[in-house]
């Protein structure tokens, strides 16, 4: 697969697979950890605007964009693997210097059990969309999810069909609906059955009890969050999303009443592309004013 970045793609061998990743720009380091169907490419255009005065490093999740596409037996696809994978690539590029945190989806779990797990400094946190903590009390699991999750004919439309991914490109975003071009970049990645397996685990492992695996690490990080009370906390939200909807918001703003909170209620999941032309100039300006 062709790459859309002018920058370009670096690797890291974990085991037998390679991981991609971005590493651009120079300074202070800023992580960027995506979730599920995105990839990489959901952060070009922060990558853009940050790249000039800061260091910004993008891992594609095994599986996921430019990374090897493993089968379940080449693959565990557990939480546990992601927060290891992630840990390894940092440890590769020897930062030991606090990281910016920015986080979508999956990518809090992944990025926030990552810090706490190798005692991390973080220096700021960019919350897009995303949970820190189990499923909030009065959160019903959606039915959309729970397919995917919990039966073989919602198995059979995300890896026969590609549902998932070309679901999500189209009800992730409301107030601009995503050009010909990119919503071809994202569905791009995962347009070969073989290659869907990622998207699928990633549904069919999310934690919701503590029977289930990686509970016992969301149920971690939720309890270690209270470290991050004194770290300056930029919240952008769209206020539509299915998933990560007000009852997650109203999580992070309870836990965290010092953050400085953006809501979009015409936008949704895909925050980075509905309200673009809002939330990277908050994002850099957040980092300005927080050195």
């Amino acid at each position: 697969m062709n790459s859309p970045f002018a920058y370009p793609s670096r690797f890291i061998e974990q085991g037998k697979l390679r991981q991609h990743y971005l590493d651009v720009g120079a300074g202070e380091p800023v992580l960027m950890v995506h979730g599920n169907p995105t990839w990489s490419y959901y952060y070009r255009n922060v990558v853009d605007a940050l790249s000039p005065r800061y260091r910004c490093i993008v891992p594609d999740h095994m599986g996921c964009g430019l990374s090897d596409k493993p089968s379940e037996e080449q693959y565990a696809f557990r939480l546990r693997d992601r927060i290891n994978d992630l840990t390894a690539l940092m440890k590769s590029l020897e930062i030991t210097e606090p990281v910016t945190l920015v986080v979508h989806d999956w990518g809090g779990m992944i990025g926030l059990a990552w810090a706490m797990e190798n005692n991390i400094p973080i220096k700021r946190l960019v919350i897009l969309n995303t949970a820190g903590f189990p499923l909030p009390r009065r959160k019903t699991f959606p039915f959309r999810l729970w397919l995917g999750r919990n039966t073989s004919i919602g198995a059979w439309l995300i890896g026969r069909h590609n549902v998932f991914v070309r679901h999500a490109a189209n009800i992730g975003v409301k107030r601009h609906p995503l050009p010909d071009d990119v919503r071809e970049w994202y569905v791009k990645p995962y347009e070969n059955r073989a290659d869907r397996t990622a998207v699928l685990k990633f549904v069919q492992t999310i934690p919701l009890k503590p029977t289930d695996e990686g509970y016992d690490i969301v149920k971690a990080v939720g309890e270690s969050m209270g470290r991050y009370d004194k770290t300056p906390m930029l919240i952008c939200w769209g206020l539509k999303d299915f998933v990560f909807d007000r009852h997650f918001l109203k999580e992070w703003e309870r836990r965290f009443p010092r953050a400085e909170v953006h809501r979009y209620p015409d936008c949704g999941h895909y925050i980075l592309e509905d309200a673009a032309e809002d939330v990277i100039p908050l994002i850099t300006r957040f980092l300005e004013k927080n050195p």
